[in-house]
Parts: C-alpha cells; structure tokens; sequence
C-alpha cells in the first residue's frame, strides 16, 4: 500500500512540474456582422450582407531554463460554409497561426525561429491584426537583445513556395505568391528605448518582391524606415509616427519606383476623470502625386494592424487604397468608463485626399465609430456600430455615383470573445 502511495505522490508531483512547465488554452471567437457600406459605398436596392464567422485557436506553450516553444493552431468559418456531412473543409482555413521556438544565448540575447506575429509600437506597420479573424503572421528568424529599458529585434524571412509537390526536387527561387504586400524577402531591425514618461522606437524595414519583369529571379525592393514616439505623464498622453518609403512596391502587377512616401501622425490624450478619457488625433498619408507608369508617391502601411486607424469601417488601407490619392484623417474620441467591466468608445473621423482626385475634389466624408465593450465572469461582448456620411469625393474614390448609392451606409457587429485556460 505505501509502495502505491509513493507512485500516486510520485504521479501527482510530475502533474504539477508538468503545469508549471506547460500550458494550454484556446480561444473561440464568433462574431455576426451586418455589412451595409462596409468596405465601400454599397448601390441602392442591393441587399446587404449579413453572416456569423468563427475563429477557434489551440494554443499550447513549453518553458525550460534554455528555451520556448509556442505552437498556436487556427481554424476561421462562417457558419453554413460547408455543406452537411462535407468530409473536408471548403475553404481549407485549418492551419497552424504561430509555431515558434525561442532559444536563450545568454546575457539578454535569444534567437525565435518559425511563424510569428511581429508586433511593434502602435501596430502601424508592423501588427498582429487580432481584429480579422484569420490574424498575420510571419516566417521569419530573429535575433533579439534586451537590457534594461533597451530593446533590439532583428528579423530575416526568406518565403519560398515550391510549385512541385515534391518539394526540394523543384529548382530556383522564383516566388510566385503575390498580393497583399507578400515578399520574398525581408529585414527588419526595430529599436527601443524608454527613457521614464518618454519612450521611442526606431524601425528599419526592407520588403523583396519578385519581379520576373525585370529578369529572372529579379526582386524589387521596397524600403521603410521610420520613428515612434510616446510620452505619457498623469493625465496626459502623447503619440507620434514618422514613417517613410522608397525603392520599389508592386500593385497588382505592376512595379513603381516610390519616390517620397510618407506617413505622419500625432495624437494627444486626455484623461478628463476615472470614467472619461479624450483623445485627439491627425494623421496624413501620402498620395501617389505625380504618378505615371513607372513613379509613385504613395506610402501603403504594408503590415500594420490597419484596421485599428483610419475609421473600422475599412474605407482605407484594408486591402484597398494603394498607389491612390493618399489620405488626411482628423479624429476625435471619447472612451466612457461605465464600470470595471463596461465601456464605451465613441470616435468621430473626418477624411480628405492628400492629393486631389480627377475632378480636384478632395473631401472624402466623416465616419462615426461606436464600440461598447463589456467584460463578464470568463468571457467578454463586444459590439459597434458605425456610419458613414460620404462626401462628394467620396463617390468618385469608389466608383459609385452618387445617384446609384444608397442613403445609408452602415456596419453593425457583435462578438463573443472566450478564452479559457486548460493547463497553466
């Protein structure tokens, strides 16, 4: 009996050393959305769109004295996408979202290899872009050092994507994904320093695309460099961007040499009390200017949590808006703190072309964002509302005749958010 006593101790000693070094937990996330103007002006008389969506992650972790590893599993639906007793997944959106290791070097320095999210400062150009559900990642490796308030990530991706199935028998290089920004290759080196109320980062980014256009195996080559700049003290809030680009960025299929793109930004917050918090805020992005077949102006955010600026109706810069006349956003926000677990976010944004559109008109309209957060015992409601009031520029951008479109354009969505702990 004491022998049995001893294994079940035995067993139940490993079971803790095994949580303290292991942990597992998920997320389900399933949001309905109400599309009616979301993405663009939607025509009068068209039906709106209405549907439910699902993103359910596995995400398991493991922690020596040496080394990390993280490996994130994913799957998005929406509901009804697959008929009944379908044996496979239509859309083939299974897959693994993050699977890294993050091995120690010692005195502040480690190296993470694998598919990871690259997250930096405000997510401008660089973010996880939680809000979709599908997420971004990166196959990337790095090389990163941390001392104190100092921080250095270097990163190196070299994305590859053999058309023969078998592999390593394919020859060469050529990179034939494209759309979205996708690169062949890509540095990155991102500094940071806090320095009390004061904090800065500086990144230094270069994007290889393929260009068989230009000669077998050619890669155009895209550069961002930029700063960010924080200073929060009190009550009071301040965030600044400073980003540009130049070298080469493909649209569609087309390569332009970027001449002057820039991005800049500056927003001030203010804490009026506990339950209200103010902020405001411009942003100016560049147009393409005098653009031709050969020569652009335009700064695109490239791999930035785009979602979060520029309004959450996705009018700009969601997969759209590139090599185009550039945007000026003004905004103002009031966030209502009804509780620990309730809040309010009420956001006004007004936009304007940085350059002017063919007919020199350059006011684009003012959306209006709502967003009501409510957090309860193990899982969070989220649900927003916004509209958006076009201008006479606003018609042209898109496409859609003032006459044709509808007097209403709105979004409406609610989401569930859970995320239990199995192991940890």
């Amino acid at each position: 009996m004491r022998k049995q006593y001893l294994i079940l101790a035995l067993f139940l000693a490993s079971i803790q050393w095994a949580q303290a070094q292991f942990s597992l937990d998920g997320e389900l996330r399933p949001r309905t959305e109400y599309r009616h103007g979301f993405g663009s002006l939607i025509p009068e008389n068209v039906e709106p769109g209405y549907g439910i969506s699902t993103r359910v992650r596995l995400k398991a972790g493991y922690k020596t004295d040496s080394y990390k590893v993280f490996i994130s599993l994913q799957d998005v639906f929406v509901w009804g996408e697959n008929r009944q007793i379908l044996p496979y997944d239509m859309n083939n959106s299974f897959g693994i979202f993050q699977a890294w290791a993050e091995i120690k070097l010692g005195e502040g320095w480690s190296t993470k290899l694998g598919r990871q999210v690259l997250s930096y400062d405000d997510q401008r150009i660089l973010g996880g872009l939680d809000w979709a559900q599908q997420g971004r990642n990166h196959d990337a490796g790095m090389i990163k050092y941390k001392k104190n308030d100092f921080a250095l990530d270097v990163a190196l991706a070299f994305n590859q994507d053999y058309s023969n199935p078998t592999g390593f028998i394919s020859q060469g290089n050529e990179y034939n994904t494209s759309g979205f920004f996708s690169y062949k290759t890509m540095y990155m080196a991102h500094l940071s320093q806090k320095w009390g109320a004061f904090s800065g980062s500086l990144l230094l980014m270069n994007n290889g695309f393929q260009n068989d256009a230009a000669g077998l195996n050619d890669v155009a080559n895209l550069q961002t460099m930029g700063v960010h700049l924080k200073y929060g003290k009190n009550a009071f809030s301040l965030a600044a961007n400073l980003y540009l680009q130049t070298g080469e960025a493909i649209y569609g299929t087309s390569y332009k040499n970027v001449k002057g793109g820039f991005l800049s930004s500056l927003d001030f917050g203010f804490k009026a009390s506990d339950k209200i918090g103010l902020g405001i805020g411009a942003e100016i992005i560049s147009g393409n200017g005098e653009s031709n077949a050969d020569n652009t102006g335009a700064f695109f955010p490239l791999y930035g949590t785009n979602h979060k600026f520029n309004g959450f109706m996705d009018y700009f810069y969601v997969g759209n808006h590139a090599n185009s006349i550039g945007l000026v956003d003004i905004h103002a926000s009031a966030n209502f703190k009804f509780s620990d677990s309730s809040s309010l976010l009420v956001k006004a944004l007004n936009f304007r072309g940085e350059e002017a559109l063919a007919s020199g008109e350059k006011a684009l309209g003012t959306e209006v964002d709502l967003v009501f957060s409510k957090a309860f015992k193990g899982y969070a409601l989220k649900v927003g509302y916004s509209h958006m009031f076009a201008a006479d520029g606003m018609y042209e951008l898109k496409n859609v005749p003032e006459a044709d479109a509808d007097g209403v354009q709105n979004w409406a969505w609610a989401m569930l958010v859970f995320k239990p702990k199995f192991l940890n």
